[in-house]
């Protein structure tokens, strides 16, 4: 070989080695970027769901200030206007609901003296912050009691205990909540908050009622006596529909009656209704006289 050729070749092997290092050098910058491209994708998503939780009155307990309080957290003007302004096509529509496939018996009929107050018919409530059950019902009553009066505003949320069934389900609370109406006396009584503590005592007369028309003597919660006419001892539809959603959808969706949340709580609230009606000798007649509430009178009793 010639030193011309030699030459030639260990140039040859030069620019071969400076392309190699120049494709490692580019491969490396390639990898870099990919990982920090990665990386800011992962802080990028991250930081979309803690803005979707904060923004969304997600149904998580720390999803609102104050909604661990007993006193909860004020909902906002549009849930407010959903629960407490059904329209009477949608309740009508929605009939009994799901509730008679859940239970055949949802409100039975008792006998006793009037429970009565302020010279009026009393619904007595006795349930529980924590209590899942309580929670779905609430929804229901405040429903129902729209039709017969006014519930002060704001409406609070709530969450039922992270540990029990149906954990975190949104919901209402009745502490410290007032209640006009000229045709009937709510007494609602929170008993304990969501951690089990005693919130608002029960009087020796609530407990008698408690006791006497519990199944057994076995109290529980929700606990709801119309006048010592109708009593309702537990719930009267699948909570579990509420799992994952906060107060917005709740109270968008009982507005639905084709809808499953729909179905179960306004079902549900045509029953308290028609109990209350029981109470108040038919009155008001429009919201007595309504197709979905005498449908769900018939199966009182």
């Amino acid at each position: 070989m010639s030193k011309s050729q030699r030459i030639k070749q260990g140039n040859a092997r030069e620019r071969i080695a400076q392309q190699q290092a120049a494709a490692r050098r580019a491969e490396t910058r390639r990898r870099v970027l990919i990982a920090g491209t990665a990386v800011l994708a992962v802080i990028a998503i991250v930081l979309v769901i803690v803005l979707v939780k904060v923004n969304s009155g997600s149904s998580s307990p720390s999803s609102a200030a104050g909604d661990n309080s007993v006193t909860g957290a004020a909902l906002p003007a549009s849930v407010a206007r959903n629960v407490t302004t059904v329209p009477a096509s949608a309740t009508n529509s929605a009939g009994t609901g799901s509730v008679l496939s859940f239970t055949q018996h949802p409100i039975p009929a008792i006998s006793g003296p009037p429970l009565t107050s302020a010279g009026k018919p009393e619904m007595l409530y006795i349930g529980a912050e924590f209590c899942p059950y309580c929670a779905g019902m609430r929804w229901a009553m405040a429903d129902a009691l729209s039709r017969f009066g006014t519930l002060s505003t704001p409406l609070r949320g709530i969450h039922s205990s992270a540990t029990d069934t149906d954990p975190n389900t949104a919901t209402l609370t009745f502490y410290k909540t007032s209640y006009t109406s000229k045709y009937l006396t709510f007494t609602p009584v929170e008993n304990e908050d969501r951690n089990h503590n005693l919130l608002q005592q029960v009087s020796s007369e609530q407990n008698t009622l408690w006791g006497k028309y519990s199944p057994n003597g076995q109290r529980g919660f929700p606990f709801i006596d119309f006048g010592n006419k109708y009593i309702l001892n537990g719930p009267i539809y699948d909570v579990g529909l509420l799992q994952g959603l906060n107060w917005q959808q709740i109270s968008a969706q009982m507005r639905d009656p084709s809808g499953k949340v729909g179905q179960a709580i306004l079902g549900a609230s045509n029953f308290i209704t028609a109990a209350i009606c029981k109470t108040t000798n038919g009155q008001p007649g429009n919201v007595c006289s309504a197709p979905g509430v005498t449908q769900a009178a018939a199966h009182l009793g």
